[in-house]
């Protein structure tokens, strides 16, 4: 039972807590306040809703190591976790308590980060946050989350650029490495994320059958604090089949021959390619070109992400399924639209016919010169 006392000039709300001991609740400026907080505190008690005043005035700094032990993430998550953490959430926040945390706070933190960072880094920061204090609300350290309900204006997301299959033969053609060349042609004519091409095996590359197929447990490569391994795709849909059209098939199987390495597109000593490494050595200067030694941009800004978004494009001009287009890219269909739509083999014969009459009908030069060019490393 919840009792007031007078404390100076003001009036505090007393409990004895299951341990025995007593504790604050709250204090007030007015006795007839605190009266009508006692009364409920009994209430609570009685609904065993009562939160423990003292869980919640644990401060965010402390809470978070708490949080992290029993969260499960991907390691990639992890890190960026850490990194939101680190740099933006306990710098403003880290020393309050949980229950000193209010709205504002939560606001005012997004309106400082919008000032430096995209809506969307700003949408991830804020939803670490929101994570962690649901977390203390679960575990009735604090009544309400703060970050509940507060919206962080989305900005004008401008489109991503895409290639016709004219310009990626050109970024091909200009690559260092024929290596590199190969692996950015798949990336269009497949659509696989940079991960599943940078970690693919030659086990999971089936040259008879003409297929990739990306494995659930070692199916992409992943950088972490600096450090590369293996693991899991992007996410359960990821794990699929990918029906190759003859021209790449035919391109692998002469790419491989040649190269003794484990991994189908290795780097230059052989082991996996480091994507910055790769933006800024293959990529970059391919799409931007160098103006000031006569060479023109291809499609300046262009990520290789945006391969993704080409393949799509393709797709959709070719007329393909939307369910075919979804399993290719390793997604999935929402509502009933996924679960009553299955891709047969007659659309992937289609799809991979059309990828391959567009690779013969868009080269400047004739197929089989484009295949020489495309000599493997050695």
């Amino acid at each position: 039972m919840a009792w007031v006392e007078k404390r100076g000039i003001k009036f505090r709300v007393r409990l004895r807590m299951p341990d025995g001991t007593v504790t604050t609740d709250s204090v007030h400026d007015v006795r007839a306040d605190a009266v009508i907080r006692a009364k409920e505190i009994d209430v609570e008690v009685a609904r065993d809703t009562f939160i423990d005043p003292r869980g919640g005035r644990i401060p965010l700094a402390d809470w978070v190591p708490i949080w992290q032990s029993t969260h499960q993430a991907s390691p990639a998550t992890w890190s960026a976790y850490r990194s939101h953490l680190r740099l933006h959430i306990l710098p403003a926040l880290g020393p309050l308590p949980l229950v000193d945390i209010r709205r504002q706070h939560v606001k005012t933190l997004a309106v400082a980060l919008g000032k430096r960072l995209s809506p969307r880094s700003v949408t991830d920061v804020i939803m670490v946050l929101s994570m962690i204090l649901q977390e203390a609300v679960e575990d009735r350290r604090i009544p309400l989350n703060p970050c509940r309900g507060i919206r962080i204006p989305k900005g004008i997301r401008a489109e991503r650029p895409h290639a016709t299959a004219e310009q990626v033969t050109a970024i091909v053609a200009r690559q260092p490495r024929a290596c590199d060349g190969l692996m950015i042609l798949t990336a269009a004519y497949t659509g696989m994320r940079w991960g599943e091409l940078a970690g693919l095996a030659r086990d999971n590359l089936d040259l008879t059958t003409g297929s990739i197929y990306v494995h659930p447990g070692v199916g992409a490569l992943h950088e972490v604090d600096g450090k590369l391994y293996l693991g899991p795709p992007k996410t359960n849909d990821s794990v699929r089949h990918i029906r190759l059209p003859r021209f790449l098939t035919n391109l692998l199987a002469t790419h491989l021959a040649d190269h003794p390495h484990a991994t189908v597109f290795p780097g230059a000593r052989g082991y996996h390619q480091r994507r910055s490494n790769f933006n800024r050595r293959a990529w970059t200067p391919a799409v931007a070109g160098k103006p000031n030694r006569g060479i023109p941009p291809i499609l300046p800004g262009m990520h290789f992400h945006d391969l993704r978004h080409t393949h799509k494009t393709w797709l959709i001009e070719d007329g393909i399924p939307e369910i075919a287009q979804a399993r290719r890219l390793g997604h999935r269909l929402a509502g009933v639209r996924g679960i009553y739509s299955h891709v047969t083999e007659p659309m992937i014969n289609n799809l991979t016919e059309a990828l391959q009459h567009r690779w013969e009908t868009t080269q400047p030069d004739s197929p089989d010169t484009v295949v020489r060019r495309l000599r493997p490393v050695a």
